[in-house]
């Protein structure tokens, strides 16, 4: 899904719950836990990858960043899924067909 431009993995995956008669809120939910292991995986990945420069200063640096993003994508995902229960996912769709061709004009694949 990647290769295809302004395809969201969670917009998939909440598309299909809903057609598998699937609640909003509880799609939306399943999205963001599927997202949980890849996303420690890549982190993981990552601090194997550069872990020859981490020393007594980046420590630090890293715990704060990996707090401040925490601490956002909560309040974030809370407001997405307050968002969902009242308003349809139209506007999002919108949003990915529009980066989708963007992106295939800036790429000039069009």
């Amino acid at each position: 899904m990647a290769l295809i431009p302004g395809m969201s993995r969670s917009a998939a995956t909440i598309i299909t719950a809903r057609f598998l008669g699937k609640d909003t809120k509880s799609s939306a939910e399943f999205s963001f836990f599927l997202a949980v292991p890849v996303l420690l995986a890549a982190g993981i990945y990552k601090l194997i990858k550069y872990r020859s420069i981490l020393n007594g200063n980046t420590i630090p640096v890293l715990m704060f960043g990996f707090l401040v993003s925490f601490l956002l994508c909560t309040l974030v995902i809370r407001w997405f899924l307050r968002y969902i229960q009242k308003h349809s996912f139209s506007v999002f769709g919108v949003y990915r067909i529009l980066l989708g061709v963007g992106v295939l004009v800036l790429t000039k694949l069009i």
